[in-house]
């Protein structure tokens, strides 16, 4: 092909698929065909992790990314209708009731879909059969269930007691990976999925988030670990493998 020569643009949308997390934002674009045509790209989560601060943030990742022509959002927290209800692990209580969707939307000039960060993983590498859970294993632990590849309800399930007085955030989290280090931690994260198992009775336990590199333990048949990419791709089929009345679009 001559040097000059374009590769040509992919056929049908572009989605810009964010992952915010406690720790680094990530973006990507990807086809309608699930392929990244740019990305991912990665910055370190701000600190203090305002509503501001991560919007800015985002604005300038994207920024050198290209076109696109709508935007999906995984958020760690409970969301609802574009908007922030919860964001246990950016450290601030000033989300409650952020309008993150539409914020984005107006900023990047594309509408715009916001799910919790687990739900969009899991539809990143679900099957569609059955009872199927996600957990995500990074600052904190994202949880998500899907029956018939249909979301459930969003159980912020990492703000439940785990193990006495601590949560699944504190049992598991990435700060008790570093207290008591990857053997106890491995310990706890089987405790966590025979809980997680029982309460579902999930055909399949899917885990991702960037902690599951740690994991060095037998799992049972069940479980399997998947790819943390899967927090930007499953930003695809936010828009193309759910009914809209699932997920409210926010127009620019």
């Amino acid at each position: 092909m001559d040097q000059t020569t374009r590769p040509e643009r992919p056929a049908g949308p572009l989605t810009l698929a964010i992952d915010v997390g406690g720790t680094r934002l990530k973006a990507g674009i990807l086809a309608t065909t699930g392929h990244m045509t740019a990305g991912p790209r990665r910055i370190d989560t701000p600190h203090p992790a305002t509503p501001e601060a991560v919007v800015d943030g985002l604005i300038g990742l994207v920024g050198s990314l290209g076109p696109f022509e709508r935007i999906s959002i995984g958020f760690p927290g409970v969301v609802r209708d574009g908007l922030v209800l919860t964001a246990p692990n950016l450290g601030t209580t000033a989300w409650h009731g952020f309008p993150l969707a539409a914020t984005l939307a107006k900023k990047l000039g594309a509408p715009a879909r916001l799910a919790n960060d687990a739900t969009v993983q899991g539809l990143g590498v679900i099957s569609g059969h059955g009872v199927e859970c996600v957990i995500t294993l990074g600052t904190g632990m994202g949880f998500a269930l899907f029956e018939n590849a249909r979301p459930a309800p969003h159980l912020e399930l990492s703000q439940h007691p785990a193990r006495g007085r601590k949560t699944y955030d504190q049992y598991i989290g990435n700060a008790a990976l570093r207290t008591v280090g990857r053997k106890a931690w491995n310990k706890r994260v089987r405790k966590a999925i025979d809980n997680i198992l029982i309460l579902t009775s999930c055909d399949v336990l899917y885990i991702g988030g960037g902690n599951a590199k740690n994991l060095q333990l037998e799992l049972p048949a069940t479980v399997r670990i998947v790819s943390n990419e899967a927090g930007i791709t499953g930003g695809l089929r936010l828009w193309d493998a759910l009914p809209d009345t699932l997920f409210e679009s926010v127009s620019a």
